[in-house]
C-alpha cells in the first residue's frame, strides 16, 4: 500500500477540547498536503473547517454527542442539521452507551435513526461510535445489528477518550457481522503505520487517525488518539 492510499482512508481527528483556532488551521493544512479522506471537527468548527478545505477535495466529517453519547434524541437530531447547515459531509455519532448497555435496543435504536432520517435528506453518511471499550465481543455484534437495524452507514470502534480503542478483535466481529452490508471505522489507538494498514487488510473501510503525519512517514506516535 502506498502512503497515498493509506490517506485517503485517514478520518484525521481534530478533536481535542483544548485545540484553538490556530489548531484548526495547522491541521487543515496538514490535511490537505496528506490529501487525506476528511478532517474530523468538533461541531463549533464544522464551518471554519469548511472554509479552510475549500476546493482541497478533503471532506469535513463532525462528531456529534461526543464522546458519551448522552444527549436526548430531539438534541442529536437538532444537532446533525446543524452540522448539516454549516456544512458538513460525515457525521461520526456516539451511540447512547448507557442505553445500549441497558440493554434497551429500541430506545437506541430510535436514537441512531433519529440521526440518519436528518442526514440522509441531504445524502450525509452516519457512522456510529460504539466505544468498543465498554462492551464485550457479543456487545460489539449486537451494537452493529443495531446500527444496521437504523440505517446507518458505518459502525465505529471508539472516540478516542474512552477506554480501550481499536483491535483486530474488535474490527474481526464488526467486519464478520456487517462487513458486506455497512461500513467499517477503526479509531482510536492507531499510532503506527502497520496497525493502520493491518486495520484495512482486516476489512476496515475508514481510519481515524490523531497523528496523521506520524503514521503516513511510518513513525510511531504519541498521544490517546
Amino acid at each position: 500500500m502506498t502512503k497515498q492510499e493509506l490517506a485517503k482512508t485517514i478520518d484525521h481527528a481534530v478533536l481535542k477540547p483544548e485545540f484553538t483556532d490556530a489548531d484548526l488551521r495547522k491541521h487543515a493544512k496538514i490535511c490537505i498536503e496528506n490529501k487525506v479522506f476528511s478532517m474530523c471537527v468538533k461541531p463549533c468548527d464544522v464551518k471554519a473547517t469548511k472554509s479552510l478545505l475549500a476546493d482541497s477535495g478533503v471532506k469535513v466529517s463532525c462528531v456529534l454527542s461526543f464522546p458519551h453519547g448522552a444527549d436526548a434524541t430531539p438534541v442529536k437530531a437538532f444537532q446533525a442539521k446543524q452540522a448539516i447547515d454549516d456544512g458538513v459531509d460525515e457525521i461520526d455519532m456516539v451511540m447512547n452507551i448507557g442505553k445500549f448497555l441497558s440493554e434497551d435496543y429500541r430506545y437506541v435504536t430510535d436514537d441512531i435513526r433519529a440521526v440518519v432520517d436528518v442526514a440522509h435528506q441531504h445524502n450525509v453518511p452516519v457512522k456510529v461510535i460504539q466505544e468498543s471499550g465498554f462492551l464485550t465481543l457479543e456487545q460489539v455484534k449486537k451494537a452493529c445489528l443495531v446500527a444496521l437495524d437504523a440505517g446507518a452507514d458505518f459502525v465505529k470502534t471508539s472516540t478516542g477518550f474512552g477506554p480501550g480503542k481499536a483491535t483486530p478483535e474488535v474490527i474481526d466481529v464488526m467486519v464478520k457481522t456487517v462487513g458486506d452490508k455497512m461500513k467499517v471505522k477503526a479509531s482510536g489507538g492507531i499510532r503506527t503505520w502497520d496497525d493502520a494498514v493491518a486495520f484495512l487488510e482486516q476489512g476496515a473501510d475508514r481510519l481515524g487517525i490523531g497523528s496523521t503525519e506520524a503514521v503516513l512517514n511510518g513513525a510511531k506516535a504519541d498521544g490517546n488518539y
